[in-house]
């Protein structure tokens, strides 16, 4: 930075990432002080994309910067020799100076954690001449989402869950409820986890209500509590979840299958913030963010009657589509390193390139929860750290092996077909059936069953 930019930047004591108060005037540019005043890591772009300055914040997420040697932002965040709109990324100063106003985009960053995404925005800065000179760029990383293998949470790079991504970023700083719609086993209830760690109650507990299968009764007392003496049983008061959530968030999961006599008074907490006990008459307030999930249409159950309309619009005034593993194919390597170190850490497994393609062509009707079932019997019927297909190929449902080619032989019924895949899991444990049936999912006493029918319907042929 020069003596000729004459730009002096003034920003609010403690401003948030998303308000800064810029005026220009005939004086140098301060130094990275400045950025201080950012509640989330910052860096000082130059036009020509080079980092000028950095706030405390970026060098404890992100590592020091030497600003004596020239360093551009593309090559320090991702690695790249050019801009990232010339090495097939969208790039936030580009737009920011296309449109003069600031832009917002979501990248996979390299970090001192490995490869993270994260929220980036950029402000334009202008000098006295409205010209624009600098920039402020604002990281926000997204907690539980990774771009790497050994993350603990949200793993993937496709365009689907960047989108998916995208939405989380732009609704966790916000107070809004949050609607989560997708098929079982994607991944909603770590999508509302994200949010809430990202939001500003993430020091606050996020509770978590499983809806389905709940009665009236125990639904209610569970989201309200009740006190001493409310019904037979109740010997002591027991905090609600709605009570436990205050100054947090609060996740509704399957929230279709809330009874319709109860849904009124769900309505009621969420416009009023107030609540009774079971069994009292004192009101009481909850101060929550309130996210829910199904993998329901919500809006086919509306025109049902079987869900308030009323209900439906409080709760979806912000959805977000968390997508199904086949809309994701490119993710599933990924994905499927990440589940092999969580589910075997000591063993450090790995996938063969036929079995990674054998996955590649299932159908995961059960999502990224069938995949870590798959995986976990596929570790172990594997006798090696290398799981490969013909292992991979054990482990599938019958029919899928079937219909893809992936087990030799003319087709046959189902019947036959599971009598088929029992036949190849008891010849890889022969002497141990219990865990034949644990690689099969079903108890050691249906195997049994299963195995005297295949023996009597093999002795009367």
């Amino acid at each position: 930075m020069t003596q000729g930019d004459n730009l002096v930047i003034f920003v609010t004591p403690n401003a948030s990432c998303d308000n800064m108060n810029t005026i220009a005037s005939d004086a140098h540019l301060p130094n990275a002080a400045m950025l201080e005043g950012f509640e989330c890591p910052a860096i000082l772009v130059s036009a020509n994309y080079e980092i000028l300055g950095t706030n405390q914040k970026y060098v404890d997420a992100f590592g020091h910067i030497d600003l004596r040697e020239t360093h551009h932002c593309y090559k320090v965040s991702h690695g790249y020799d050019l801009p990232c709109d010339q090495s097939g990324e969208s790039c936030p100063l580009v737009a920011a100076k296309k449109s003069m106003h600031k832009e917002r985009v979501l990248h996979i960053h390299q970090t001192p954690h490995g490869r993270e995404h994260v929220d980036v925005e950029m402000l334009p800065i202008h000098n006295a001449a409205g010209e624009l000179i600098y920039f402020v760029e604002l990281l926000r990383p997204l907690p539980l989402a990774s771009g790497q293998v050994d993350s603990e949470e949200l793993v993937g790079e496709s365009e689907s869950f960047k989108a998916m991504l995208g939405k989380i970023a732009r609704v966790s700083g916000a107070e809004a409820s949050v609607l989560l719609l997708g098929e079982s086993g994607t991944g909603k209830e770590l999508a509302a986890r994200a949010i809430h760690m990202a939001s500003s109650r993430s020091k606050n507990a996020m509770v978590t209500l499983e809806c389905s299968g709940l009665t009236d009764t125990l639904f209610e007392t569970e989201l309200f509590g009740h006190v001493k003496g409310a019904f037979t049983g109740a010997n002591t008061s027991k905090k609600g979840l709605v009570e436990l959530a205050d100054g947090g968030t609060l996740f509704l999961d399957e929230i279709a299958d809330i009874p319709l006599s109860l849904q009124v008074k769900l309505l009621r907490l969420i416009e009023t913030g107030t609540y009774r006990q079971v069994g009292s008459l004192d009101v009481k307030r909850s101060d929550f963010r309130l996210i829910c999930a199904t993998h329901k249409d919500l809006k086919r159950l509306v025109n049902e009657g079987l869900f308030r309309n009323d209900l439906y619009y409080r709760i979806n005034v912000f959805p977000v589509d968390v997508p199904a593993l086949r809309d994701r194919r490119e993710d599933i390597p990924l994905l499927a390193n990440a589940l092999l170190r969580r589910i075997e850490p000591e063993r450090e497994m790995e996938l063969a390139d036929d079995a990674v393609n054998a996955l590649m062509n299932y159908r995961f009707e059960g999502n990224i929860r069938e995949l870590r079932n798959l995986l976990h019997r596929a570790t172990v019927l594997s006798d090696t750290s290398e799981i490969d297909a013909a292992t991979m190929n054990m482990c599938f449902e019958p029919e899928h092996s079937q219909s893809h080619g992936l087990d030799a032989g003319p087709l046959v019924d189902l019947k036959a077909a599971e009598q088929r895949y029992i036949r190849k899991v008891m010849d890889a444990y022969p002497d141990n059936k219990e865990a034949a049936a644990g690689v099969l999912g079903i108890s050691l006493r249906s195997l049994y069953r299963k195995l005297e029918l295949a023996e009597e319907e093999a002795t009367s042929q």
